[in-house]
């Protein structure tokens, strides 16, 4: 019945390059932001999810009594883009937020990155096979899982670059899943921010189920709160920014690279590869040079330092 329907889940299949454009978009409309995965079919054999090469971009409008308006000034958004750019037609589908639960049960695998990892669904009993650190994730409305690229190249990156005890800043922390690998890793304080109350809620939900938020910071805000003293820390030798593109060159005019600690390194994820020239120059004009640089398909994860 109408009644129960909570959202409608609005979505997209297409290439990593026309991501960002749909994001974009969808993300005038929609609650709790977008979702940018990466399509990944599990491997039986290999016990791991393997990406089809397909990006899908998904969000949720709420069903409410605006909800054909609201559809309707999307449709018309995405028809002048079309006219640009040709576009794959948007998927409608009404959820119950015990549809969302079941779904991401039902498809959630365990993720193996890097050496020491491994993203655990809540659910999901430990077993003895599972040697390495387990952060557990819960499925929350437009939040990281794990799947997509960028998170997995940041979960790498940080896995590479931090140092028992350092201190930790996470700048658009969605479910936290960065800012809990960090002190699963040995980061000695983490601070946590979004400016989605929802992302704040969620990271605090994974830091508990992940017993570390005694160590763990969090609050709304993003880089001018942390740099007026909102916050316990105001730098850090290790950064996290897995946003997008355009995002991340607007932070650096708030003051993004005075939140690194002369000599650290900041991740910067959410990149597609033909946006690798503009983010670089944003960085190299606030003083912060490229180290090093991670792919995974058409998404690229930068590290810079300072």
């Amino acid at each position: 019945m109408a009644d129960d329907i909570n959202w409608i889940e609005v979505s997209f299949t297409c290439t990593g390059e026309l991501a960002e454009t749909l994001a974009e978009a969808l993300g005038r409309y929609v609650s709790n932001g977008v979702v940018i995965e990466s399509e990944s079919e599990f491997d039986k054999i290999e016990q791991e999810n393997r990406p089809t090469g397909k990006v899908r971009v998904f969000g949720y409008l709420p069903f409410d009594e605006h909800i054909e308006q609201t559809r309707q000034d999307l449709e018309e958004v995405l028809w002048h883009l079309g006219q640009i750019q040709e576009l794959p037609k948007p998927e409608y589908k009404p959820i119950h937020d015990q549809d969302w639960m079941t779904s991401w049960r039902k498809h959630y695998q365990p993720i193996q990155i890097g050496k020491q990892l491994l993203i655990l669904p809540a659910w999901m009993e430990t077993k003895p096979e599972y040697t390495r650190k387990i952060v557990r994730i819960n499925p929350n409305l437009a939040f990281g899982t794990g799947t997509h690229p960028s998170t997995q190249l940041s979960l790498q990156a940080l896995e590479e670059l931090l140092q028992p005890g350092q201190n930790v800043i996470d700048v658009g922390c969605g479910s936290g899943i960065l800012s809990i690998a960090a002190l699963k890793l040995g980061a000695g304080h983490v601070l946590a921010v979004d400016v989605d109350n929802q992302a704040i809620h969620s990271t605090k939900q994974n830091a508990e189920l992940n017993s570390i938020l005694p160590s763990l910071e969090t609050g709304k805000g993003s880089v001018r709160e942390i740099l007026n003293g909102d916050f316990s820390i105001s730098q850090a030798p290790l950064v996290l920014v897995n946003i997008l593109a355009p995002i991340i060159i607007r932070l650096f005019k708030d003051g993004l690279a005075s939140l690194l600690r002369s000599g650290g390194n900041m991740v910067l994820a959410g990149i597609l590869s033909p946006q690798i020239p503009v983010v670089e120059t944003a960085a190299n004009e606030v003083g912060l040079n490229l180290a090093a640089q991670l792919e995974y398909e058409d998404w690229v994860t930068l590290i810079m330092k300072c």
